[in-house]
């Protein structure tokens, strides 16, 4: 039999562990961004064209590379952070694989321009594939200049995975946030289709914390700040009230590199218990600083997950350090209540000897003899009149010509006033219940053939999406003004998607008086919306745009009735009046798609009587 197993070409085995590496748009982003940081670069530049399907440019002003190194850097497993295995436990920077841009290069159209400072001239490289086109000598400044375009052009499989430009971008932005986050002394810009997305100057942590979020996110941050021998913590989290329905401003950065834990998540949140509503995730913005050879990176592809030698000693210093700054800045209630100052004993009185105090009582008086003394004469003398009887009240008001009494049957009612009996028949007395709410979740009626047991939260949800889209297709939307204009606070980036949506908005019945980068102003709302929920119902609307996964039938109007639905639908556990039940019933059949959700799940089951005669059997 003849030999079947042989060696990949180096092209084809490049596409297959790029799959590891290259998933989407912001995973060459992030690498591209590292490797800039580990050059020692001072100002980083991010160019972004169409989510980064077109486009993907890396400017920095680091150390640059040789010639040799240039074309070298482009092999697999080619890199200047790691000498030996050792090495993997004492890692001070970014990348060390040596894979990211060899990966890159396997799936995209990449053109790499470099120089060191004391070279006169730079070295230009250009590669479609793994092939290598073309390498000359350029003029160019001294750093390195990386553009990866039309990713994924020979895997078109991978291409068409890829989700539409707004979710795309949203990865994009995350990842250069969680980069510039973990650097604020390195300026950071950000360039979306040729318009200014970020431009991060160099900071203190705080300052870029704030320009990256917003102006309003200053009030809302706690410092946290502990150092012991195992683990030495700085950074923030956010107060209570600010909490959000989203996990979005979650940020661990151990030795400058953002990690995903669970488990530390975990330890904030139990810092939090009982500080939060229920459903809302607090926000941090945390740096973990430990000794590198009691961690492991080398564990996934993404260098997201980071395996500790002890997690328990970092779990209970985290929670503990978090809940020490929430008492100490006054977030947290203490058992101490605040004492009024009013009450402290005053300067003179301190250290002086105490004594009871001498009360004095006038033994001789008698509260029930009469009095003998004169009494003093005002100089105004006043003649108590005799009260007159209540007849004397109305003498004068009868005048000549006039009726002593008034002749009230000749008074006209325009209607003649009846109390009949609510219950003139008694077969009015009798109430049949068609609908009965079980555990407040579900909602039981009659019908025919047997029972109907409908869930409220989706049916209502159901009602609500198909009101919605008729309001934004009709446009016929009835908004209820605010006595006050509320003004609510976003990120540059949650403010750039209300707009994109600001027309189905108001076509729901919303209207918008004012729009900047950091906030908006509302002055109308619709009907149905408390003003209460509105902040809730945009926060959710964003968090859907940014982590919905659309398909071929996806359209923003689409998306908005389902979120905004979502929000102000029924909660589980709602009681609900007996003609609210009903109402409820009613509506939802009256429903183009009565039988399922927006988010295609039942609203209601039935039961025959043929199936509960099974159940006795």
């Amino acid at each position: 039999m003849a030999d079947i197993i042989q060696l990949l070409p180096d092209h084809v085995a490049n596409q297959i562990a790029a799959g590891e590496v290259v998933q989407r748009p912001a995973s060459v982003v992030k690498e591209l961004l590292e490797n800039a940081i580990d050059a020692g670069a001072s100002a980083i530049k991010l160019i972004i064209k169409d989510a980064g399907k077109t486009l993907i440019q890396v400017i920095d002003d680091g150390k640059g590379m040789s010639v040799t190194d240039a074309r070298l850097s482009f092999e697999r497993h080619a890199t200047s952070k790691i000498r030996t295995a050792d090495d993997l436990f004492q890692l001070h920077t970014k990348g060390f694989r040596g894979e990211a841009l060899a990966s890159i290069a396997a799936i995209a159209h990449v053109e790499l321009k470099t120089k060191q400072e004391q070279d006169d001239v730079g070295t230009s490289i250009v590669i479609e594939g793994s092939d290598v086109v073309s390498q000359d000598v350029v003029v160019t400044p001294k750093g390195t200049s990386i553009s990866v375009k039309n990713l994924f052009f020979n895997i078109p499989a991978r291409r068409n995975f890829l989700k539409s430009n707004t979710v795309e971008l949203r990865h994009v932005i995350d990842e250069f946030h969680r980069v510039s986050l973990a650097h604020p002394n390195i300026s950071f810009a950000l360039y979306n289709n040729g318009s200014e997305s970020f431009n991060l100057p160099v900071s203190n942590y705080r300052q870029r914390i704030v320009n990256i979020f917003g102006n309003k996110t200053n009030e809302k941050l706690v410092p946290v700040e502990e150092d012991t021998e195992v683990l030495k913590i700085s950074g923030f989290v956010g107060k209570p009230e600010f909490a959000k329905k989203t996990r979005g401003e979650q940020y661990f950065f151990v030795n400058n590199r953002f990690i995903k834990s669970a488990y530390l998540n975990h330890a904030i949140a139990s810092a939090f218990d009982g500080l939060l509503k229920s459903g809302t995730h607090p926000s941090y913005f945390l740096n973990l600083e430990v000794d590198p050879q009691t961690i492991d990176i080398n564990i996934h592809p993404t260098k997201t997950e980071i395996k500790f030698d002890d997690e328990h000693t970092l779990y209970a210093l985290l929670r503990s350090a978090v809940k020490h700054s929430l008492g100490q800045f006054n977030i947290a209630p203490v058992l101490d209540f605040e004492r009024d100052p009013n009450l402290d004993t005053p300067y003179d009185y301190k250290g002086g000897e105490t004594k009871v105090p001498k009360v004095e009582v006038d033994r001789s008086f008698n509260p029930f003899q009469d009095e003998t003394k004169p009494k003093t004469v005002s100089s105004t003398t006043y003649k108590k009149e005799p009260i007159a009887s209540w007849e004397n009240l109305y003498v004068g008001l009868e005048s000549k010509g006039t009726k002593t009494h008034q002749d009230f049957s000749e008074v006209h009612f325009e209607s003649e006033e009846s109390t009949p009996s609510i219950f003139d028949d008694e077969k009015q007395i009798e109430q049949v219940n068609t609908t009965y709410q079980l555990h407040n979740k579900y909602i039981v009626s009659t019908i025919k053939s047997g029972m109907l047991v409908l869930d409220q939260h989706r049916a209502h949800q159901r009602i609500l999406y198909e009101e919605l889209l008729k309001n934004m297709t009709v446009k016929e939307a009835i908004s209820q003004q605010l006595l006050f204009p509320l003004q609510l606070h976003f990120s540059t980036q949650e403010i750039t998607i209300v707009k994109q949506l600001k027309d189905d908005l108001e076509n729901t019945g919303f209207v918008f008086s004012n729009f900047n980068d950091e906030s908006l102003e509302i002055t109308g709302v619709p009907v149905s919306v408390p003003e209460s929920e509105v902040s809730i119902i945009l926060e959710q609307l964003i968090s859907d745009v940014e982590n919905e996964v659309p398909d071929s039938n996806f359209s923003a109007t689409d998306l908005l009735a389902k979120s905004m639905a979502k929000s102000l639908a029924i909660k589980t556990g709602q009681s609900l009046q007996k003609d609210e039940q009903e109402h409820l019933v009613n509506k939802l059949f009256a429903c183009k798609e009565p039988n399922i959700s927006p988010t295609n799940r039942s609203t209601f089951i039935t039961l025959s009587v043929d199936e509960l005669d099974k159940k006795f059997l």
